[in-house]
């Protein structure tokens, strides 16, 4: 009688073991993450860095399409940086700060948000181009942005809108819209 229930216990479970055997050793795809747009994505620290890419229309100037979101109980000043280049011909790092609220999510480079100007990126479409994200002490990220152009109906109307230029007048001309990016200057940089 306990032979059968022994022998009865150990088909059951072979049974088991076999039918469950492809779940229970491969591992599940849902759990492997993915960018599901055109852009990439990182997260450093508490910010998560999401569907980056940069449209240039001529591979020199590019607006920076991003969103970030502060996941944390703190406002962080996120540092973007890049190689530039100046039409001089000089190069370097280009930093611009982000403040970025407790909690609280900013698009850059859509329809409706600021657009974020990258000046003598060199990179044609097609191509990836580094970005760098950090804040506070903690460990960066650089991530491979890939370069589009305006070929896609859905970035059309996102490609980098042109500085506005100083004319004489009373009070000084700004456009709310772009965030221009400081020109580089060439600075030693240890890695």
């Amino acid at each position: 009688m306990r032979a059968r229930i022994a022998a009865t216990v150990i088909v059951a479970a072979s049974l088991l073991l076999s039918t469950a055997g492809c779940s229970f050793f491969a591992p599940q795809a849902t759990l492997k993450h993915y960018d599901p747009s055109d852009g990439v994505g990182a997260t450093v620290g508490q910010v998560k860095v999401r569907n980056a890419l940069l449209l240039t229309k001529d591979g020199q100037q590019a607006s920076f399409l991003v969103n970030l979101i502060n996941d944390g109980q703190q406002t962080v000043n996120v540092l973007i940086q890049y190689d530039g280049t100046t039409a001089s011909g000089a190069s370097g790092k280009v930093d611009t700060r982000v403040q970025l609220d407790a909690g609280a999510v900013k698009t850059f480079g859509s329809s409706d948000t600021r657009q974020l100007l990258f000046s003598g990126i060199n990179s044609k479409a097609g191509s990836l181009f580094p970005v760098f994200v950090q804040y506070g002490t903690l460990t960066g990220e650089q991530l491979l942005v890939p370069v589009l152009d305006g070929s896609l109906l859905e970035y059309s109307k996102l490609l980098p809108s042109p500085l506005p230029t100083a004319t004489p007048s009373a009070s000084p001309l700004t456009n709310p819209s772009v965030i221009p990016v400081p020109t580089p200057t060439a600075t030693a940089t240890t890695k």
